[in-house]
């Protein structure tokens, strides 16, 4: 995952992030869409970080995420109705006193984890450092216990060393911490963060997000940009930046051109390059013999009305295609589009 030599054997070792991640592969494109566009930037950028990261899952522990994932919901909702108690009361009757247990625990740490310290999930280790490495002993134990374990133990391994064994011990004497404290704690945290130019604070995920968004539908992808530019115009323009869509052929040189074209269907060709501009069209004509040539125009010509999802699916293709040349070698893209077609 996120750590290449983090051993996974079940679900409980996984940060929330990846499961999330599981959960957003497991849903399919057309869902995770649709709750990318209520989550914050920080948000959508972890769990795309860890999708990147993300090779192969053991399938029960993909089960196991989807089924608590499940009973999270559930408990939720209960306890929406009816209070913690009522939420207690009906999980038990139906999952057994043990597994309840779990599940409202579960529960209650991610709902005070909503003021807890999930702005810092993105922030480099030894940015972070810098912010607290003044703060008390308790203050900094506090914030170390609120972060992943990965992290955490870089967090420590930068303090000043007078004060890395009281810290190490204030966080292994942590037991129950009022979450009154621990919201004063956070808030505290979360102005000094605030208060620092963006150039002083390490954020990564832009690039997934883009990769992400890009191997989606034409349109989706728009309606989910457009809805992260209504809260943040910069980001939105960085996606766009780093986005490869099929117009952006046009910027391949003539020697990558004829790479593609050993390597896609011809009737992927066609379908997609109805929908191209002249200038793509042209582009793919001039790289190739007059006779293909000739023989592509006609066949496009006789290819009469098509629908836009099947344009919109064979450009698709290619745009992989070219993305895997690119992370091969064969080809170089050079950067990604600067809007999406619309």
């Amino acid at each position: 995952m996120a750590n290449e030599k983090q051993v996974i054997n079940s679900a409980d070792d996984l940060t929330p992030a990846q499961k999330a991640a599981i959960l957003t592969i497991v849903l399919g494109e057309e869902v995770s869409v649709k709750v990318f566009t209520h989550l914050s930037r920080l948000e959508i950028e972890a769990i795309s970080k860890e999708i990147a990261f993300m090779k192969t899952v053991d399938p029960d522990i993909v089960k196991d995420v989807v089924d608590e994932f499940y009973k999270m919901v559930k408990a939720k909702e209960f306890m929406s109705a009816g209070g913690l108690e009522y939420a207690k009361e009906i999980l038990v009757k139906t999952l057994g006193p043990e597994e309840a247990r779990k599940v409202i625990d579960k529960l209650v740490k991610i709902m005070e984890s909503n003021y807890g310290f999930g702005y810092l999930e993105n922030v480099d280790p030894k940015q972070l450092v810098k912010f607290i490495q003044n703060e008390h002993p308790q203050t900094i134990a506090i914030i170390l216990a609120h972060l992943d374990h990965s992290t955490a133990a870089e967090v420590l391994s930068y303090l000043p060393k007078e004060i890395q064994s009281e810290v190490t011990f204030r966080v292994a004497s942590l037991e129950n911490v009022s979450p009154a404290i621990v919201k004063h704690v956070s808030k505290i945290l979360e102005t000094k963060v605030e208060n620092l130019s963006g150039s002083n604070i390490e954020l990564g995920g832009v690039r997934k997000v883009s990769e992400i968004i890009n191997r989606m539908g034409r349109v989706e992808s728009k309606a989910l940009i457009d809805s992260i530019a209504e809260h943040n115009p910069d980001l939105a323009s960085q996606i766009r930046d780093m986005m490869f869509v099929f117009e952006d052929i046009l910027k391949l040189n003539d020697n990558d051109i004829q790479e593609l074209l050993k390597h896609v269907d011809k009737k992927d060709l066609i379908l997609a390059l109805k929908g191209a501009s002249d200038e793509l069209k042209d582009k793919f004509f001039s790289n190739m013999s007059s006779r293909a040539a000739d023989t592509l125009k006609e066949e496009l010509e006789f290819l009469g009305a098509v629908k836009v999802k099947d344009v919109e699916k064979a450009q698709k293709v290619i745009v992989d295609v070219v993305r895997k040349l690119d992370e091969e070698g064969v080809v170089s893209i050079g950067g990604g589009g600067e809007e999406v077609l619309t």
